[in-house]
């Protein structure tokens, strides 16, 4: 089967523990569910790059540990292919904090974001300080 144009390679499942990559005060994120993913019966959902996920801060700072809080993969150690043919693979995976609407939580993003969560989510792109 070919994968439709515009679909990303879910490389993240359910549980997942993600680096996070902006300054809002949380370090390592695990992944409890991802929003508008339409699933199989008993298939755990997962997370491509550019998908908001609802998350449980695991690492950080005491007043942001054990929160669920809404963010944006920006990084995934799973390759995936683009639709120009190239494959792309990230050292690690990462997200960044938002709130429900996209807007970030921190002001800086550390390392680099992917082009389709920058495409996705303008806020991110703004502040990205490499974009690959």
């Amino acid at each position: 089967m070919r994968a439709v144009a515009g679909t990303q390679t879910r490389g993240l499942p359910q549980g997942a523990r993600l680096h996070c990559a902006d300054n809002s005060g949380a370090k390592v994120i695990e992944i409890v569910t991802v929003l508008k993913y339409k699933g199989v019966k008993r298939r755990s959902p997962s997370a491509a790059i550019g998908e908001m996920v609802v998350a449980s801060v695991k690492k950080g700072t005491p007043e942001m540990r054990r929160e669920l809080v809404h963010a944006v993969i920006v990084r995934c150690r799973r390759a995936f292919r683009r639709s120009d043919g190239t494959m792309v693979q990230f050292e690690d995976n990462a997200a960044v904090l938002t709130n429900q609407q996209g807007e970030t939580k921190g002001s800086g993003i550390k390392g680099p974001v992917a082009r389709e969560a920058a495409e996705r989510w303008p806020r991110i792109a703004a502040l990205a300080s490499a974009i690959v």
